[in-house]
């Protein structure tokens, strides 16, 4: 395995390198950095080199939205071990850098999930980016699998502590209709992100929450008033307003195909990323868990509650990138880069994340024509994968 220090090539039958497919391509890095992309006719000679006889190479995924993974939730046991558990379970779907989720819960949970997170940065793990706190602002008529004993509206002290933590990048979903009047632009002030979610916020309410800092919306469709005739609501607010990106979960339960393609006709290019939702049975080996002393299981694909509500999803980055190109029927480079370059870009990351050039991390996956990954690397270092097709 490559050191800090190692120079080394990896050559593969075709190079996504975020923009555009390269056939025969040679990719050099240096240590946890890209260097070099050349033909592979051109790759110097003397050099290690990985040879991959098969399959894409491209950008390690982003995913913005990672509840839990290898059979734990983080907020079951908000330590740094399961923070590194969780990335290493998604490395098996292409993620290599992600944002740890953590559901509605207490003041005590949340400061637990804060403290995991720094320490599994501080020790190393390049590939947690920060931390994504959704709820317990909500709306709880939208609260979908969040525990409704959790949710209340934000106190000044919640915005202040938020607010506090300036080292870690951060990224917080409320429903704007109960955040009080300069709450959002606050938080944005501060360097945290706000997104909108869980919310029956009106589309003045959110066109509003925008021209305070308001910039995303948290699992688009899901769990926010629809866009009807004559109150467009969330979801027409999301989709008229070109500032806000929106993330969307393509596993077949959450959003119709013909939902997200006309999200992404109408939406600008980069601003409609994948995210997984993804929960504790994603490289875990049991069907369900509990969140909240419920129990959630895995059914056909969905994972439901005792209700039958949705509770987050069963998939990883691949699968999400899979469907998008199979069933929505978008471009896999632009399916690449919603997995990829996008997110990167709302971390303000894609200028080390999201493209193989010189430079940029060594955060690569590589995929085979069944959407199986074969390796991945992050920060030049390899991990051999085996995923049933």
């Amino acid at each position: 395995m490559p050191t800090s220090a190692t120079e080394f090539a990896i050559t593969a039958p075709t190079v996504f390198n975020g923009e555009r497919f390269l056939p025969d391509h040679c990719v050099i890095v240096q240590g946890e950095t890209v260097t070099q992309v050349l033909p592979a006719g051109d790759c110097p000679p003397g050099l290690d080199t990985v040879f991959l006889d098969r399959g894409i190479l491209a950008p390690g995924f982003v995913d913005l939205q990672v509840n839990g993974g290898g059979g734990l939730m983080l907020n079951n046991a908000p330590l740094s071990a399961t923070v590194n558990i969780m990335l290493a379970a998604h490395r098996a779907t292409g993620t290599t850098t992600m944002l740890p989720t953590l559901l509605s819960d207490t003041r005590e949970v949340q400061q637990a999930a804060v403290d995991a997170v720094r320490e599994a940065r501080a020790g190393g793990n390049a590939g947690i980016a920060g931390l994504h706190i959704e709820g317990p602002f909500f709306e709880l008529s939208r609260r979908g699998a969040h525990s409704a004993s959790m949710i209340r509206p934000p106190r000044a002290q919640d915005i202040n502590w938020l607010c506090s933590l300036q080292d870690l990048p951060l990224l917080v979903t409320l429903a704007p209709e109960h955040a009080q009047a300069g709450q959002i632009g606050q938080l944005s002030r501060s360097g945290v992100q706000v997104c909108a979610g869980h919310t029956n916020a009106s589309y003045q309410c959110v066109r509003d929450a925008a021209k305070e800092g308001l910039q995303g919306v948290t699992h688009l469709f899901n769990a926010m008033s629809p866009l009807t005739s004559r109150e467009p609501g969330t979801v027409g607010a999301a989709l008229d307003d070109n500032s806000l990106w929106a993330g969307i979960i393509a596993d077949g339960h959450h959003v119709h195909p013909a939902s997200i393609r006309l999200a992404h006709k109408t939406k600008p290019a980069g601003k409609l990323v994948l995210v997984t939702d993804a929960m504790a049975t994603v490289g875990g080996d049991s069907p369900s868990f509990e969140i909240y002393g419920e129990e959630i299981r895995e059914s056909d694909g969905r994972l439901v509650n005792a209700n039958g509500v949705l509770a987050g999803s069963a998939i990883g980055m691949i699968d999400a990138v899979c469907y998008t190109h199979r069933t929505v029927g978008l471009a896999l480079e632009e399916c690449l880069r919603m997995a990829s370059l996008y997110p990167a870009a709302i971390l303000k990351r894609d200028d080390n994340l999201g493209r193989i050039a010189s430079g940029y991390r060594a955060d690569l996956v590589h995929f085979n024509d069944n959407f199986t990954v074969y390796n991945t690397w992050l920060a030049g270092q390899r991990q051999s994968h085996t995923r049933v097709s």
